[in-house]
């Protein structure tokens, strides 16, 4: 049985053209949405039926300013609430996805929603199907902490593989080596869950080798110490038998 088509989100503006506007724009449009930009900042965006903010957190309140009050206005924001919004029916629609200057891969990928009024939730809803985005309302008072789980999946783990690459580089080998193993630790996370993922010296409880481990970390990159002594503190924790009860 063919799946029923998601109903259309209608004339859609995306404004704001860097690198969300620049990948979100040509997804929707692949899609069979009509769609209007990415217009740069400032953009009235008349013809449209919805309006897509794709700019800067600070620059959000600005730019829906400049959109009349009877249209639909969304945001792009994951830490950010409604408030800017207001003085419009709102909503928002943040890609669960790390977007570079060469875009993205959206399908698959999650997505937080919310609206001010259901026909609010049912844009952002239609534009997150529209993408290929797997969406999940997550409500105002929740989005601090959702960014935050975003910036620590994603932005940290970046900041985690750089110091592995610095101090594997005093070895003379290249971050390549790394990568394998990355990719499986990820997979076996998405799996099951992270204390079912973790492996190692401090899971098997062989102390002596974080030991030996910590002192060439202290030698050959002193400055990725702390960072190192606080991650051995934070999988002791989630390696313990009073975590996994």
């Amino acid at each position: 049985m063919t799946p029923p088509t998601p109903p259309s989100p209608g004339r859609v503006a995306v404004i704001g053209d860097g690198r969300v506007g620049n990948a979100l724009a040509p997804a929707l449009r692949d899609a069979g949405v009509q769609v209007d930009g990415p217009l740069g900042r400032g953009a009235t965006a008349d013809e449209a039926d919805v309006v897509l903010l794709c700019v800067p957190d600070r620059e959000i309140a600005a730019a829906a300013a400049q959109i009349a009050p009877t249209k639909l206005v969304g945001h792009c924001s994951g830490a950010t609430t409604l408030a800017p919004l207001a003085g419009h029916e709102a909503f928002s629609l943040h890609p669960l996805m790390t977007i570079t200057g060469t875009g993205a891969p959206l399908r698959g990928a999650g997505a937080a929603i919310a609206g001010s009024t259901p026909r609010a939730v049912a844009a952002a809803q239609a534009l997150a199907d529209a993408l290929g985005l797997c969406a999940v309302v997550i409500d105002d008072s929740d989005r601090a902490a959702y960014h935050a789980a975003a910036s620590i999946a994603s932005n940290f783990l970046v900041t985690l593989e750089g110091a592995a690459e610095e101090l594997l580089a005093t070895t003379r080998a290249d971050r390549e080596l790394l990568v394998a193993l990355v990719r499986a630790t990820v997979d076996n996370w998405a799996a099951g869950g992270a204390r079912a993922a973790l492996t190692g010296p401090i899971a098997r409880g062989d102390e002596p080798t974080v030991a030996r481990q910590r002192e060439a970390v202290r030698q050959r990159t002193p400055h990725l110490l702390e960072l190192f002594d606080a991650l051995a503190a934070a999988t002791r924790e989630l390696a313990s038998p009073e975590v996994a009860a």
